[in-house]
């Protein structure tokens, strides 16, 4: 059973950095793919990046390129967000998830979902 951890959530100041961590186990494979979401109270849920843990292929929507980096550390069973000039808006609960579908872009269907790390930006 895959299990996913995030972590390196925090309060931060607006134009500051904060790279997230999300702690793989279980067991992953050619087809496993990783991805970071976030979802504000009362908004709905967005899809930040993907990655595939094997290729190491990325995958962001136009709204998040530039800000946002995604990469992993096979070693470490880590998945990464490098968040750069963060901004009040950023302000949610990350969450960390993975599928074995092989796919990176946010079609898919993700079955494995960490508890989420709290991301809050002060203006």
């Amino acid at each position: 059973q895959v299990q996913l951890v995030a972590s390196g959530g925090g309060l931060v100041q607006a134009g500051d950095s904060l790279k997230l961590s999300c702690l793989v186990s279980g067991g992953t494979s050619s087809r496993f793919v990783v991805a970071w979401f976030r979802q504000a109270p009362g908004k709905e849920r967005d899809f930040i990046a993907a990655i595939s843990w094997s290729s190491g292929s990325t995958y962001y929507p136009d709204s998040a390129k530039g800000r946002f980096t995604i990469s992993r550390d096979t070693g470490k069973n880590t998945v990464y967000l490098q968040m750069n000039s963060l901004k009040p808006e950023d302000t949610a609960l990350y969450y960390c998830a993975a599928h074995f579908s092989g796919t990176i872009y946010p079609t898919a269907s993700y079955r494995y979902w960490g508890q989420g790390t709290q991301v809050t930006v002060s203006s």
